[in-house]
């Protein structure tokens, strides 16, 4: 009598499928990592356009911005950078400023980021 042997072929990720995902993963984290503090930046600078909309005169407006900035350590952009305009008899403070971040040897990532208290 013949024998028969069925082969069950395994399934499932080799190893170095393995290191690939993983490294892969790593990668992403990392950059997400470097993503983060800039978008709670971002946060803090639309939070410090929101409160010093409530200046007057432009130099008061600057003035409460970088007060504002001090407190929440923001140093991408400073109460001389942003922009102070009026709308009917609102005071609006709008901003933009761009962020890099370094990724390997010639490869940067840029972040533009822009906004206005309304």
């Amino acid at each position: 009598m013949k024998r028969v042997q069925s082969r069950c072929r395994q399934r499932g990720l080799s190893f170095l499928g393995l290191l690939m995902v993983g490294s892969v993963l790593a990668m992403a984290g990392v950059i997400v990592a470097q993503i983060v503090p800039t978008a709670i930046e971002y946060q803090a600078v639309l939070k410090a356009a929101t409160k010093s909309s409530q200046g007057n005169s432009v130099p008061e407006v600057r003035s409460i911005f970088d007060k504002a900035a001090a407190i929440d350590n923001i140093k991408s952009i400073a109460g001389k950078d942003i922009e102070v305009s009026k709308e009917g008899d609102k005071v609006v403070v709008s901003f933009a400023y761009q962020r890099e971040i370094h990724l390997t040897g010639p490869a940067y990532l840029t972040l533009k980021y822009s906004g206005s208290s309304k």
